[in-house]
């Protein structure tokens, strides 16, 4: 039988705690505090008269939200102005990325365009007049006030800046309507506020239909559309929209009415009890995939549609089979399928089913414990930079508490006007703690992103959108699948829809022949890990196309190795990841490269500062070469937060890359220039975009491969090595070779 050198685990036990000084000089001030005051005054003045003219209604308990716009400079954690908003008895309650051209530069340097934040802050219209009155004679001993020096801009938002929508008509149509709220606060004083508000305009609504999420409040409201700039004069409204559709889930094509029949495997899955969650239109329980799929129809579900059943089958053998080689015989499935019917009408015929399918998947995952979930299906939306959707928001926050990989398909409008952003993913497949997955044209080895897949890049954090990509089809290139007749047949289509449950078909084959020996967080970051770098640029195609086959993810070369690492930090804490290398020389140039991946809840209501959790990872290749002799810990060497990440020059230097969750990157080194190496890794942690001291420990997982092609025997060298630290990953069932 021929060797097999599995990948290696418990590279956990490569790691220590480390005490890492940190600390730079003090920054030289945009403006002085003079100047701060003499620039801000008359703007808090015209915000203050903004609101002495918003009637009482608008603005409950007499409370208003202005805007605070940073100084590019400052837009770093430390530079919260929480003392300031303190002082003067104000509260962020949300923030923005906002790109602005500031009235001036540090050290004389020439202004320039760059993004920055836009704090909202809540108070009474009384603690905002009475700011303004006092600022000019403040001094910088009083509390919070040297905190004016970061602020570049301060304004009352306008009805018209909270819209995403243009009413123009009497006939009523469904709105979103996002409000500054948490559940508590919205519950108790903001809703019934709302709705007092609407009345006025002869909008009767019992405002059941919302969802929380951080400290945002979505809600449903159907009025008539040209009410849009009255609903959002009320001072708590962050943003006003058109509900939007869900996507049409139909195959783009058909490529004809025959089908050749096909032989279903006769076996049961490998893992049975493998907990998968598929959210779709339907299934026909008397087809004979119900071997391994079970229907289930959520609570309040109406009657099934053809073209939806048609499109959950197809879902279902994807993520069973993967796209079907009519040459090949089918594999046996790695897990069954728990398929919940969220769907009962053609996606657009009924203006409220947005909110209706996000509580029916919500409440299964609150009610179920599934490691794995696909959804082929959202809003046909495509993402906004300044405000993060409620698909988006509630899922991450249930994929983050439930430790779920799930796989979320990006959409079909790559070919959209990219003018506009038409084109960008659509949510939710913006989730941070989700796999974006587009569609590429071809299995084979010269592949391109397919023309329909949408695009990034996603929101920062979370820039890298879509994660990955896999075959999806194309007209010339179906997707082969088992379509919905009810004698086994191959159909032909094509679409994210498919590459989607693709990729989590490969997730759960790793973890069917392994176990829990790996998580779904570290069978994620393999999945980023073993991807195949294509041509097109990475706001297309992401990280690359998933590994091809399960081979591609658990074995290694001669001359390789693949570590994984599984453990926790503490907030604020380092600990140092020794890479394992052999005693003997290296000959030649080494590759290495590493994924990091972690799961972070959400601030929604700070889209820019969306995860609370950041990993700062440092790259230390000699233990013996320190440039200054007094420095406790070696040099560094450029590794990640890279331009190549996907980030701009102005993200890089606020250190944005620091809150990606999923960082992905190769060196190429000379084996003469590494001894005892290793990666420093440094818990951050922030809150609604401040400094936090969280109390929580956070899970993550590293995947270390280094190539040695002139050291034919390296996997060997290493495993003997570390023989009492690191274990081959074997599997608990014989694993096929080359499983597709």
């Amino acid at each position: 039988m021929k060797k097999q050198n599995f990948l290696l685990g418990k590279g956990e036990r490569l790691t220590k705690d480390v005490v890492v000084n940190r600390g730079g000089g003090p920054k030289q001030d945009v403006y002085s505090f003079s100047e701060a005051k003499k620039r801000l005054a008359p703007q808090l003045a015209d915000a203050v008269s903004d609101f002495a003219k918003l009637p009482p209604e608008a603005c409950p308990g007499d409370r208003v939200v202005a805007s605070v716009t940073l100084n590019p400079e400052y837009i770093a954690k430390s530079y919260y102005p929480l003392g300031l908003f303190r002082a003067v008895g104000l509260e962020a309650v949300g923030s923005k990325q906002r790109k602005i051209t500031p009235e001036k530069r540090s050290k004389d340097r020439v202004p320039e365009t760059a993004v920055t934040t836009e704090f909202f802050v809540m108070g009474t219209r009384s603690a905002f007049e009475s700011w303004s009155k006092q600022l000019p004679e403040w001094s910088e001993k009083k509390s919070g006030a040297k905190e004016i020096k970061v602020i570049e801009e301060i304004h009352a938002p306008s009805a018209s800046e909270k819209l995403k929508t243009a009413g123009n008509s009497h006939e009523k149509i469904v709105f979103e309507v996002v409000l500054h709220a948490d559940q508590q606060f919205g519950e108790t004083f903001v809703l019934p506020s709302f709705r007092n508000y609407l009345a006025n305009f002869g909008v009767a609504s019992d405002l059941s239909k919302k969802f929380y999420a951080g400290g945002l409040c979505f809600l449903e409201v159907e009025a008539p559309s040209d009410l849009a700039q009255e609903i959002a004069a009320f001072t708590p409204v962050r943003v006003v929209r058109e509900m939007p559709t869900l996507r049409m889930l139909r195959p783009t094509f058909r490529s004809n009415d025959t089908h050749v029949n096909i032989a279903l495997p006769s076996e049961e899955a490998v893992a049975p009890t493998l907990k998968v969650a598929v959210f779709d239109g339907g299934f026909d329980p008397s087809h004979p995939l119900s071997a391994w799929v079970k229907l289930h129809d959520t609570d309040g579900i109406g009657q099934p549609h053809q073209a939806l059943i048609t499109h959950g089958t197809a879902v279902s053998s994807a993520l069973l089979f993967g796209h079907i080689n009519p040459g090949l015989a089918l594999q046996r499935p790695y897990a069954n399928i728990d398929l919940y019917r969220v769907l009962d009408n053609a996606p657009g015929q009924n203006p409220h089913e947005l909110f209706e399918v996000l509580g029916r998947i919500d409440k299964v995952l609150r009610e179920n414990d599934y490691e794995f979930a696909n959804l082929s299906l959202g809003p046909r939306l495509p993402i906004d930079d300044d405000e993060v959707h409620a698909w988006t928001a509630v899922l991450d926050d249930r994929f983050a508490n439930n430790n779920i990989l799930a796989t979320i398909a990006v959409g079909n409008d790559g070919e959209s006007d990219s003018a506009t952003g038409l084109n960008r993913i659509q949510v939710p497949a913006d989730c941070v703690n989700a796999l974006a997955i587009g569609a590429c044209d071809t299995p084979e080895t010269d592949w391109h992103r397919a023309t329909y897949s949408s695009v990034g890049p996603g929101r920062s954090p979370g820039i890298i959108k879509p994660d990955l990509v896999d075959f999806g089809g194309t007209l010339q290139r179906p997707f082969l699948v088992v379509g919905s007749h009810l004698v086994p047949t191959i159909e032909a289509t094509q679409g994210t829809s498919f590459s989607a449950p693709s990729v989590l078909r490969k997730a759960i084959g790793v973890r069917a022949y392994f176990g829990k020996e790996l998580s779904p967080l570290a069978i994620r970051a393999l999945l980023v890990h073993c991807s195949e770098q294509g041509s097109d640029p990475i706001e297309q195609i992401g990280w690359g196309r998933a590994a091809k086959s399960l081979d591609d993810i658990v074995l290694c070369d001669d001359d390789a190795i693949r570590v994984v690492y599984q453990g926790v930090i503490s907030p604020s804490k380092y600990i140092r990841a020794d890479i394992p290398l052999p005693n003997e020389a290296l000959a030649g140039t080494l590759n290495i490269t590493a994924t990091l991946c972690y799961v972070s809840k959400v601030d929604p209501h700070h889209p820019s500062n969306y995860t609370r959790s950041g990993l700062d990872i440092t790259f230390r290749p000699h233990s013996l070469k320190r440039k200054k002799a007094e420095q406790a810990h070696a040099d560094t060497k450029s590794f990640f937060g890279k331009s190549k990440n996907g980030l701009t020059e102005e993200e890089l230097r606020s250190d944005a890359w620091k809150w990606e969750n999923c960082l992905h990157s190769s060196v190429n080194i000379r084996g003469t220039s590494l001894f005892n190496p290793c990666f420093d890794i440094h818990y951050n942690a922030r809150l609604e975009g401040q400094n936090h001291l969280s109390s929580e420990e956070l899970h993550y997982a590293l995947v270390l491969s280094i190539k040695a092609e002139k050291n034919k025997d390296f996997y060997d060298q290493v495993v003997r090595k570390y023989a009492t630290q690191l274990e081959a990953l074997r599997p608990t069932t014989h694993i096929p070779l080359q499983l597709r």
